[in-house]
């Protein structure tokens, strides 16, 4: 290849010299070959525009255990993944042309450490996001944690429910999906036979996948895990399940009787299969609400992101809307308002209502505090961002309101550096809080959170309340945590971990070996109630 003589003269910006020597290999010093045989190709590079731009690259070529292969194998990255890689460290540019290659190059950019690409490659996947592609974005956002990504899919995942679980790429996702999506409180189908029919669709497509026998009970049940425990059975009529369930190889002939007998009565003699789901409460429906707010009447007020995608709140009456104000606002932290949905059969288990019921009257109940007694009480001073967490199970099924955590305490004589780091001294009795707060699965999918402000008294305590009031089912793990973004001086220690409160026994820290770390002990109480 004859190159032309002072080609410089003729590329006014660097991202165009970076371009040519790119493109024809010039004064370069490294090679790699990208790929698996036989999709292999030898891609060249130059080290000092790689290692100006990533820090794996730096010590890859400078670093004390510089790499001395020629070419550079890299097998985990696709050709054309690696080429977008280096087009964008080269030019600033980068062409994201299809789901796919977003997705690799997401993971490229993760183990090269260009925070700014992967940030271009999560903006791309999120715009480009659509039924057939949600779960599997949803399932590349948690394999690269992607928290944002990860969040933005699974309400459309839980939005549009019905419509992902008809797609043919439903038959293709990780098991760990399926039991994410079971996991909903709140999701868009017309009946709980939709998840149960997805599931035994799902399962056969997986025994197909491992050559097992979809016709085979005990296959069907290998492949699934524990996803049967999480069908709500007794929200069905005993024709639906009859119908449907009762006669599905995934149940054995003595489960489908004692869920039918459960579900025909609720003084049945027959318990529940062990594990199975064993309440009546239904899963929220979903209203997807558009941008344009005056379709439903609301109130003008309204914010709603003229970029985003559609908002899913839990269903309410339209007519209702105005009458009760604004429902959406984000100024207090109260509850959503959730009105039955007069469609629903009233539940058949006096123990037992529909979960919108519930929701509506939660205002209404009192609210129990769920504190720990703090030992070997000390102080920690937060120079930044401070985070705790605390795992827990009940003995009951209740609805977690919130989490009261300790407000700052005094500090005298700071140092220099100290004040200089922002510690206030708090010669006044009021400050102003900064907080956020998140309540996680045992699977580590968050179920609300809340970004908090307030004012709060010094050696005091700060009550959070989450978005919205939570289910949480009896020996079942869950996870609080609590950061804290004021700098200041706070008073932690160790939790203990069996409490008491109102006929409900809370046991924290479970699943960390029983290790109880001195932060733990800022989440003072969790705030319930239950029926």
């Amino acid at each position: 290849m004859v190159l032309p003589c002072d080609w410089q003269t003729t590329t006014q910006k660097i991202a165009q010299r970076g371009q040519y020597l790119l493109e024809t290999g010039q004064w370069s010093d490294c090679k790699f070959i990208v790929g698996q045989e036989p999709h292999q190709q030898i891609v060249e590079g130059h080290k000092v525009f790689l290692a100006m731009s990533s820090p794996v690259f730096e010590a890859m070529f400078y670093g004390t255990m510089a790499e001395k292969s020629d070419p550079i194998p890299i097998r985990d990255v696709q050709p054309e993944a690696f080429k977008a890689l280096m087009e964008y460290i080269y030019t600033d540019r980068v062409d994201l042309g299809s789901f796919e290659l977003a997705c690799e190059l997401c993971y490229c950019a993760k183990k090269y450490m260009l925070p700014f690409l992967v940030e271009e490659c999560t903006k791309f996947l999120w715009c480009d996001l659509s039924l057939k592609k949600a779960c599997r974005a949803y399932e590349f956002a948690k394999l690269f944690e992607e928290p944002v990504l990860m969040e933005k899919c699974l309400q459309i995942i839980c939005s549009k429910t019905d419509e992902i679980l008809k797609e043919s790429s439903w038959d293709e996702v990780e098991q760990g999906t399926v039991l994410t999506i079971l996991d909903q409180q709140e999701l868009q189908i017309s009946s709980e036979i939709v998840l149960f029919n997805a599931l035994e669709r799902w399962a056969k497509a997986e025994c197909n996948r491992k050559s097992l026998d979809p016709s085979d009970p005990k296959a069907l049940r290998s492949v699934i895990g524990n996803a049967l425990t999480k069908i709500r059975f007794l929200t069905l009529t005993p024709q639906e399940f009859a119908e449907g369930p009762g006669k599905s190889p995934l149940l054995t002939q003595q489960e489908a009787f004692a869920i039918l007998m459960n579900i025909s009565s609720n003084k049945s003699v027959f318990p529940m299969p062990e594990g199975f789901f064993d309440t009546c409460i239904t899963r929220s429906k979903m209203l997807i609400i558009e941008n344009d707010a005056r379709k439903f009447n609301f109130n003008p007020t309204i914010n709603i992101p003229q970029n985003s995608f559609p908002i899913s709140v839990p269903l309410f009456s339209i007519e209702c809307a105005n009458a009760i104000g604004n429902p959406f606002s984000m100024r207090e932290p109260n509850y959503p308002v959730m009105l039955r949905d007069e469609s629903q059969d009233v539940n058949r288990d006096s123990q037992e209502i529909p979960n919108e019921i519930l929701i509506t009257n939660i205002k209404d109940r009192p609210k129990f505090y769920c504190t720990r007694s703090i030992i070997e009480q000390t102080n920690c001073r937060n120079y930044d961002v401070m985070d705790c967490s605390v795992t827990f199970t009940v003995d009951r099924n209740v609805f977690v309101l919130g989490v009261q955590v300790p407000s700052q305490i005094p500090v005298f004589n700071l140092s220099d550096a100290e004040s200089s780091m922002g510690i206030p001294q708090l010669r006044d009795r009021t400050y102003t809080e900064v907080l956020y707060a998140h309540l996680l699965d045992s699977d580590g999918t968050r179920l609300t959170y809340t970004h908090y402000r307030t004012k709060a008294s010094v050696r005091d305590l700060v009550e959070i309340s989450f978005n919205r009031p939570v289910y949480i089912q009896k020996n079942k793990i869950y996870k609080v945590g609590v950061v804290f973004n004021k700098p200041g001086a706070y008073p932690i220690g160790n939790g203990i971990q069996k409490v008491n409160c109102e006929n409900v026994s809370f046991t924290f820290n479970v699943g960390v070996n029983g290790v109880d770390y001195l932060r733990d002990g800022l989440i003072r109480s969790i705030v319930f109630t239950y029926r």
